[in-house]
Formats: C-alpha cells, sequence, structure tokens
C-alpha cells in the first residue's frame, strides 16, 4: 500500500512511518499538521506526482489550534476526491464532524481510537481493509456517534438479534466474524443481515452498498 501520514507528534510519526516500512508498505508523506496534508496530497495528484495514495491517515487536533484540523481536512479530501481511502485515528471522538464525513458514502473510510489499538497486525489489517473500500470503526466510535444520533429512521423495527448484528456490521465485521461473534451460524447471520435490509427499506442494490447504507442509517438513528 502507499500512504500518505498526517500527525503532529514527532514520535508517533516516525514510529508509524518505520512500522510501514518494515511491513513493505510505501509511505509517499509523512506530514505535522493540516496545510501541510493538503500541500503533500495536492504534489501526489498534480501534474507529475505519483498518483493518490491508498489510504491517508490523519490525527483529528493538530496545529495551529489542535481542534479538528485534521477531521476537515480529511471531509475536504473527501468531497474533492471520493473513494480515497481515510483513516481517522486519534485519541478523540468528534462526534460533529465524524458524522460529517461519514454522510455521504462510508466505503473507503476509518476511525480508530490509538489508545485502543494494542495489536499491529489488527491496525494493518484495518489500513488493507480501508484501502479496500470497507469501512472501519472502533466499537466506541461507534458508541458515541449513537449517542449523538438523533431520529429512529425505521430502526425501531429491528429485533434485538438484528440491532447486535447491525451494531458488528457498524464496526467494520464480516459475516463470518458477526457469526463468530455471536455463535451463530453464518446462515443465521445473513438472514439478519437481509431481514434489516429489508425493515430499513434500503434500496435493491449491490449487496456492499446497501451494507454501507445500512451502517450509515444506525449512526444516524
Amino acid at each position: 500500500m502507499r500512504i500518505l501520514i498526517a500527525e503532529d507528534s514527532a514520535i508517533l510519526r516516525d514510529g508509524l512511518v518505520a512500522l510501514l516500512q518494515r511491513r513493505g508498505h510505501e509511505v509517499v508523506g509523512a506530514v505535522p499538521d493540516a496545510d501541510a496534508l493538503r500541500a503533500a496530497y495536492a504534489d501526489l495528484v498534480g501534474p507529475g506526482g505519483a498518483g493518490a495514495p491508498d489510504v491517508v491517515v490523519v490525527d483529528i487536533r493538530m496545529p495551529p489550534t489542535f481542534t479538528d484540523e485534521g477531521l476537515r481536512a480529511a471531509i475536504e479530501l473527501r468531497a474533492a476526491h471520493p473513494g480515497q481511502g481515510v483513516l481517522v485515528f486519534s485519541q478523540y471522538v468528534e462526534t460533529q464532524f465524524a458524522s460529517r464525513l461519514l454522510a455521504d458514502d462510508a466505503r473507503g473510510l476509518g476511525y480508530l481510537l490509538k489508545d485502543r489499538v494494542a495489536d499491529v497486525g489488527e491496525f494493518l489489517a484495518a489500513l488493507e481493509r480501508i484501502a479496500g473500500g470497507q469501512t472501519v470503526l472502533d466499537p466506541e466510535v461507534v458508541t458515541q456517534l449513537m449517542g449523538a444520533s438523533r431520529g429512529d429512521d425505521g430502526l425501531g423495527r429491528l429485533t434485538p438479534r438484528e440491532r447486535e448484528v447491525l451494531e458488528l456490521m457498524a464496526q467494520g465485521r464480516s459475516n463470518g466474524a458477526i457469526a463468530e461473534a455471536l455463535f451463530l451460524s453464518y446462515g443465521a447471520v445473513e438472514k439478519n443481515v437481509t431481514s434489516i435490509f429489508d425493515k430499513l427499506d434500503l434500496p435493491q442494490d449491490a449487496a456492499d452498498h446497501r451494507r454501507v447504507l445500512a451502517v450509515l442509517r444506525y449512526l444516524r438513528g
């Protein structure tokens, strides 16, 4: 994978670069703030550039105000370059801007909390899933987005088991992983997923797209 990193902590930034390079990935840039991220990305996609990275890893709170610069930059990148893989990697959950980031199309987006990533393999797997167009959310991010959301949007029609399945879908789990977590058969999970789609009145589209729409409905409602 080709990865662009925006992280104001020099120690963490250099550590991520070393880790990714040791695992055979190419770090196409490592910058300390949102303005430098915008400039580095523009250079990559501009004339003579090497092309867009597979994933942009961005912290939320960076100079100069240390509030939401990174998340704003991520929203701008996705608006200008739909489908660009982005991993928000932070100590904080910013529900307002996270909802905006996930609002239009959550495919190729991830939001992980630094303090909760304990396994290097899982972190690298998350990057690969994001590069492949999947959605990866820390369970704590899902919980806080749920608490900040309003309305029902059909979610009240779901059974407790279907809500459990949908919550795990929102964490980026596959049907196989959901079956393992809930001690269900794969077929039982598929039936629950189909029922979720039907109860939320999602359009008949590709299964992956319906899955993303279901997750977005869950996060909003």
